[in-house]
C-alpha cells in the first residue's frame, strides 16, 4: 500500500508540473504572454541578444495579408527577420558571399519544433520576399496558440515553416559542428 501511495504521489506531482497536451499526449509548452515574450538570438552572431516585445516594437514594422495553415486569410504584422539579425550583427548584404553563404538560421518554438532558413532567403540583397516575425493578427496580439511570436513566410505553398510560439533564433554554418555536437557527450 505504501508503494502505491508513493507512485500515486509521483504521478500527481509529475502531471501537475508537466500537464499533457490533449492533442498528442506531449507536455504542453508553457503559455507566455506578449509582455513576457523573450526571443534569444545566439550562435554565429557578433552580439548574442535576448529581445523583449518592447525591443521588437522599436524595429521597423511589416504587415502583410496571407492565408494561414487553415486557409484563413488574415493581416499579420511584425518585424522582418533580417532586422532582428542585423541587431545581432549577422553578416548580411554585400558581405554575404563565399563561405558566408553557408550560414543558416535555425528557428525554435516553445514545443521544440524547429525549421531552417538559409540567410539569402532573408536578405533583401537576394530576395524581395519578406519573412517576418509576427506579433499581431488582424490588429490584435497573437493568440496563445500562435504566439506571442510567429514566423510568417508569405507565398510559400505549405506553411510548415510558419513556426508558432518562437522562442529562439540560432545562426549556424553548414558543415560546422552543431551546438549539441560541440558540447560533447552528456
Amino acid at each position: 500500500m505504501l508503494a502505491f501511495l508513493r507512485s500515486a504521489t509521483v504521478i500527481l506531482c509529475f502531471t501537475t508540473l508537466f500537464p499533457l497536451s490533449p492533442a498528442c499526449g506531449q507536455p504542453a509548452p508553457p503559455s507566455v504572454s506578449a509582455e513576457e515574450a523573450r526571443l534569444s538570438i545566439t550562435g554565429e552572431v557578433e552580439r548574442p541578444l535576448t529581445l523583449t516585445q518592447a525591443d521588437l516594437a522599436k524595429l521597423p514594422r511589416h504587415t502583410e495579408r496571407a492565408k494561414d495553415h487553415d486557409g484563413v486569410e488574415a493581416s499579420f504584422a511584425g518585424v522582418a527577420l533580417v532586422e532582428v539579425l542585423r541587431l545581432a550583427g549577422v553578416t548580411l548584404g554585400e558581405q554575404l558571399r563565399g563561405k558566408a553563404l553557408t550560414t543558416y538560421l535555425l528557428v525554435k518554438a516553445a514545443d521544440g519544433y524547429q525549421v531552417v532558413f538559409a540567410l539569402p532567403e532573408l536578405d533583401p540583397g537576394f530576395t524581395d520576399r519578406v519573412i517576418f516575425l509576427a506579433d499581431q493578427r488582424d490588429g490584435k496580439p497573437l493568440s496563445p496558440k500562435e504566439g506571442p511570436l510567429r514566423i510568417i513566410v508569405p507565398s510559400e505553398k505549405r506553411q510548415a515553416r510558419w513556426v508558432r510560439q518562437v522562442i529562439a533564433l540560432t545562426v549556424l554554418h553548414a558543415g560546422a559542428k552543431s551546438l549539441t555536437e560541440s558540447k560533447g557527450p552528456e
